[in-house]
């Protein structure tokens, strides 16, 4: 995409190597924007190492102190930020947020959930655009999920309310802040074959009707467009990434799989 060229990207949770965010910030990177990255741990500097050029910071973003300095530290390296993939949420290293009933859920784990992926992204976005209102230019994707905006899996309550409440402030967004040259589009992934996926996920995969899970640089090729200036038309939309998963009604193994 030509349209990321020497633009300034930021992308949340990139700290896994086999992770959707940084799949995300090499698609982009290879596309020729300027990339920084961040996660709550220091292993985002060897995703650093792994990314010639980019910019790196370790931060938790449910603490404003961190974000300042996060975006602080980025418009410092690279240049006022153009492109914002809020990717970061579901789990954070060294915090647990199991799954249980909306019955059994603590006022602390709905707290930490929303928190971790829907509060989190609010606060970046925030911070990215009085920026990108000054320019009139910028491209918000939130990594949603099919999880709330679409389905429901018993047990997730709370990562499904965050995710649907990540499609609802991106359609508000999008609404507030076309006439200013920003875009604000969801992605929603299905089943994706990462460092965190359970063999059930996996396995999960290989009923939808491509026959296996998703790729990470699969999603991140959907980040990629909505990140460009090709893109400039698209606003306030949900792009399932899920092999054709929630548009079938059963669930069977394809022949051979």
């Amino acid at each position: 995409m030509a349209g990321v060229q020497g633009r300034v990207a930021l992308v949340t949770g990139a700290g896994s190597a086999e992770g959707i965010g940084f799949a995300c910030a090499r698609a982009l990177a290879a596309a020729g924007a300027r990339v920084a990255i961040t996660a709550t741990t220091a292993r985002i500097f060897e995703r650093q190492a792994e990314l010639p050029g980019s910019h790196a910071a370790c931060a938790d973003l449910t603490r404003q102190e961190d974000l300042d300095a996060l975006i602080a530290g980025v418009e410092a390296m690279l240049g006022p930020i153009d492109i914002l993939v809020n990717n970061a949420g579901m789990a954070q290293t060294g915090r647990d947020l199991p799954s249980r009933p909306l019955r059994d859920q603590t006022d602390d784990g709905w707290s930490f959930g929303l928190d971790i992926s829907l509060t989190s992204a609010f606060r970046v976005t925030r911070a990215v655009l009085p920026g990108m209102r000054a320019r009139r230019h910028g491209r918000i994707i939130q990594m949603s999920s099919v999880t709330g905006p679409v389905v429901g899996i018993a047990g997730s309550a709370t990562y499904a309310a965050a995710k649907a409440g990540m499609l609802g402030l991106t359609r508000c967004l999008a609404v507030e802040e076309g006439g200013h040259g920003i875009t604000a589009n969801c992605i929603g992934p299905g089943w994706i074959a990462t460092a965190s996926s359970s063999d059930a996920e996996r396995t999960a995969g290989r009923f939808t009707p491509v026959g296996r899970p998703g790729r990470p640089e699969e999603v991140a090729h959907a980040a990629l467009f909505l990140a460009a200036d090709e893109a400039s038309y698209v606003t306030g939309q949900l792009i399932v990434v899920d092999g054709g998963n929630t548009v079938q009604e059963y669930k069977v193994a394809l022949p051979g799989k």
